[in-house]
């Protein structure tokens, strides 16, 4: 319940600090430099395997996902707005409407789609999802995108595992310290 409460007003304080000098300007860029909206939600899986919508900032042409999610270095699908706010991590801003509707917390594993349920057993499948997933994680931390598969699933497992107020602290302060370091991977 405590964390619940420090996700939900962390979120709307970031949001409302956020919203006029970042919020606003990449919603008219995301527009003006591309067909469709700003915003792109995806169903994922989240606590309790409970499917939501995850809204990001759109950085991809609209339609690019029927090629599939996966996207590679250079990726034409990728518009040039939407590679600024890939490496700057600025798509995951919109998460933090999902923190304050209760689908998500700041930290925790990053929410599966459906199709990814065949990277798992069932056994480890249900105990991903007893945690409420993360805009943040224990995975996004020790690599992010440069790690393999089979060693986020386990971070996140451990994640499901052992997490404690704790462990969330240092998972925060080892994102900001990667943010406003050297970026997001």
């Amino acid at each position: 319940m405590l964390k619940t409460l420090i996700d939900r007003t962390a979120a709307l304080l970031t949001l409302t600090l956020l919203f006029v000098p970042i919020f606003v300007p990449l919603w008219i860029a995301i527009c003006a430099t591309s067909r469709g909206g700003a915003i792109y939600s995806q169903t994922r899986i989240g606590l309790g395997c409970a499917p939501f919508q995850l809204y990001k900032f759109r950085s991809m042409r609209v339609g690019s996902d029927k090629a599939g999610f996966q996207t590679q270095s250079g990726d034409p699908r990728i518009t040039p707005i939407g590679r600024f706010i890939r490496k700057t991590s600025l798509d995951e801003l919109p998460q933090l409407l999902n923190v304050l509707k209760g689908d998500m917390s700041l930290i925790g594993p990053r929410p599966d789609t459906p199709m990814q349920k065949s990277n798992y057993t069932e056994e480890n499948w249900t105990l991903r999802h007893t945690v409420r997933p993360g805009i943040t994680g224990l995975a996004q931390v020790n690599g992010r995108s440069d790690i393999s598969t089979e060693n986020r699933l386990a971070l996140d497992l451990e994640y499901a595992r052992a997490h404690t107020l704790a462990m969330d602290l240092s998972i925060l302060l080892k994102t900001l310290k990667i943010a406003l370091g050297k970026g997001a991977n």
